[in-house]
């Protein structure tokens, strides 16, 4: 057992994390939330089912709805969730959940996303052949046009390093070896992210069981929205590392839906907020 006290929304409780059942190594699921009452009981009720040891550590952005409430629904029922209310990007949210968690492994997930039951136990899998990053299979489910619009891709050393944050796990002494997120980027966080763990020599894996159901933008204007801060991360990135189109991949890039009407619409958008970066940032800016 690993015993400590917990600083759970202001207050002190004492937190107690088995560690048995045979399944070895504790896991800390850590998530990220803002307003997201209306998602946050379906991805609770996905992860409370895991194999265990695990912990859930969630950091509430100070959402003004009912989000926290129902996390200490579940609280009451669990004693391996806790809550931490601090207001920040989505990076230094996870940071903050990393600095918290108990874990050997750290699991990201977002607060509108479901599991599936055997997601923890695959993500183990991969970590016991040796994987210092385990990336999952995403699965989008929403408006059909959305569904199947792909991520672009974006290679670094032969490997992909768009694996979303939505879905992924870092052994932890990497993970704080390489700085953790950037708080810096707007978007493209797990980008960077997944390019510093490249340089350091971390073995990636890909596990297609490790899979969560990511909920697609439910209006035009969040999906437009998504698109062009997407594209302000992808500007980002080559202010902090330099000139990186030629580690994208055209083919994937230009494939059949990717050039759909929606396919285009998203990336004059992204373009749009691409150019709106390059306008208004002088250059990469280290947080102080």
């Amino acid at each position: 057992m690993l015993s400590g006290t917990i600083t759970v929304s202001g207050q002190k409780r004492k937190g107690i994390i088995k560690r048995g059942h045979g399944n070895g190594v504790l896991l800390s699921v850590v998530i990220t939330v803002k307003n997201e009452e209306r998602h946050i009981s379906d991805l609770l009720d996905s992860l409370v089912i895991q194999e265990p040891p695990f912990e859930i550590i969630i950091v509430d952005s100070n959402s003004t709805d009912r989000t926290r409430d129902i996390v200490r629904r579940y609280m009451e029922e669990h004693d391996n969730i806790y809550l931490y209310v601090k207001e920040c990007t989505r990076g230094a949210g996870r940071n903050y959940g990393v600095e918290k968690s108990s874990g050997d492994y750290v699991v990201f997930i977002d607060g509108d996303e479901i599991a599936n039951p055997f997601w923890l136990a695959a993500m183990r899998e991969s970590i016991r052949e040796g994987a210092d990053v385990v990336a999952g299979k995403t699965i989008q489910i929403g408006y059909g046009p959305f569904e199947k619009l792909e991520r672009v891709e974006l290679f670094y050393r032969g490997m992909d390093i768009t694996y979303p944050s939505c879905n992924l796990a870092y052994r932890k002494d990497l993970f704080l070896k390489i700085g953790g997120f950037d708080p810096w980027f707007i978007t493209a966080e797990d980008i960077d992210l997944n390019l510093r763990a490249v340089e350091a020599g971390a073995k990636f894996a890909y596990n297609e069981r490790a899979i969560v159901y990511h909920r697609t933008r439910d209006t035009v204007k969040a999906f437009l929205k998504q698109a062009f801060w997407n594209g302000y991360g992808r500007k980002q990135l080559t202010l902090k590392h330099g000139r990186l189109w030629g580690h994208y991949n055209p083919s994937r890039l230009l494939q059949s839906y990717n050039m759909s009407f929606w396919g285009l619409l998203r990336l004059s958008f992204a373009m749009m907020g691409y150019i709106y970066c390059k306008l208004k940032c002088r250059g990469y800016e280290v947080e102080g």
